[in-house]
């Protein structure tokens, strides 16, 4: 069986999938963000359980909005900063649209932020475990907007299994290989869903990263290290070497400590930049692991300080992994 790269037909399905029609909400949910960034926003990308399910009331929107450089998407020098040494800088946004409250969180991404994240040697694994999930493209300004998203969310897909490959075992299917690489991302990051999210996210859009697999191992150019299984799909026939196992266990060990570290740091800059930040990532933690957070006005008032204070005590309280 050929080794050869062949990114035609994976970047057939993504495109597909994000070019599908979304509700006139969503969209223009997506362009009252924009709106916010002095025109500079190439396209919107829009992810996560409202996507999923559809539901839109008493939900909040999850979006990152793609824009050429960090100093055309601010009026003040303070905020493109943040953004370009600790990437993604997160916003709450809202407003009301045919007489019901819209309620939006997205993240700001530069075009050079967005492709180094997806690559495979970017040890931080949050942009492209986020973008080898579903997402759909909103506002894409042109053509050549939406090849490059196009590209880049690929290239995220193509990222995630092969950096899941050298630890898989034989005859593992695309639903294993799928599993254990949302498990390790997840595990990579400061999490405060409980274990088994991996096998969560995967079953539910099964059907969809199933038809993602056979093409993204053909992307890779590891299509010959798979044999049809009973069910049709590909399931790995050949060990991974000693060698590239180390290595990944080597590169995942640093995405770990990465992963914590940055993942910790993102959530104190967005207290400072998500409006009412901290109740939201308190109930965001009371919603994953169950473990609940009174906030008080003086906390409010230094989000920052109340956010260290407040780590170790969850962490011993398990709300974080």
């Amino acid at each position: 069986m050929s080794k050869s790269h062949d990114p035609k037909a994976l970047e057939a399905l993504v495109a597909a999938e994000l070019l599908k029609a979304q509700p006139d909400a969503v969209v223009k949910a997506a362009e009252h963000a924009a709106a916010r960034h002095k025109g500079a926003v190439l396209g919107v990308l829009f992810y996560g359980s409202c996507l999923r399910t559809g539901e839109l009331d008493d939900k909040i929107l999850d979006f990152y909005l793609i824009v050429p450089s960090y100093k055309a998407a601010y009026e003040g020098r303070g905020l493109a900063l943040a953004n370009r040494l600790l990437p993604p800088n997160v916003f709450y946004d809202e407003f009301e649209h045919d007489g019901r409250t819209l309620r939006t969180k997205y993240n700001v991404i530069s075009l050079d932020d967005m492709h180094r994240r997806v690559q495979h040697d970017c040890r931080n694994v949050s942009l492209w475990a986020r973008f080898s999930q579903p997402m759909a493209l909103l506002i894409a300004k042109d053509e050549t907007a939406i090849k490059t998203v196009v590209a880049a969310v690929s290239q995220a897909v193509q990222t995630m299994i092969g950096a899941a490959l050298p630890l898989c075992a034989p005859k593992e299917s695309a639903a294993q290989i799928w599993t254990r690489a949302f498990g390790l991302t997840y595990g990579a990051e400061l999490r405060s869903e409980p274990p088994g999210k991996g096998a969560e996210i995967y079953q539910m859009d099964q059907a969809r990263y199933d038809r993602f697999f056979g093409p993204s191992i053909a992307a890779l150019g590891v299509a010959h290290l798979f044999a049809n299984e009973g069910d049709g799909l590909p399931g790995l026939k050949a060990l991974p070497s000693r060698k590239d196992r180390h290595r990944a266990q080597r590169q995942w060990r640093a995405r770990r400590l990465n992963g914590k570290v940055i993942s910790f740091l993102r959530l104190i800059k967005a207290s400072t930049t998500f409006d009412g930040g901290i109740d939201y990532l308190a109930w965001k933690i009371q919603r994953h692991s169950g473990v609940e957070i009174e906030i008080s006005p003086w906390q409010r008032r230094h989000p920052v300080i109340a956010g260290l204070l407040h780590f170790y005590r969850l962490r011993r309280r398990g709300a974080f992994r």
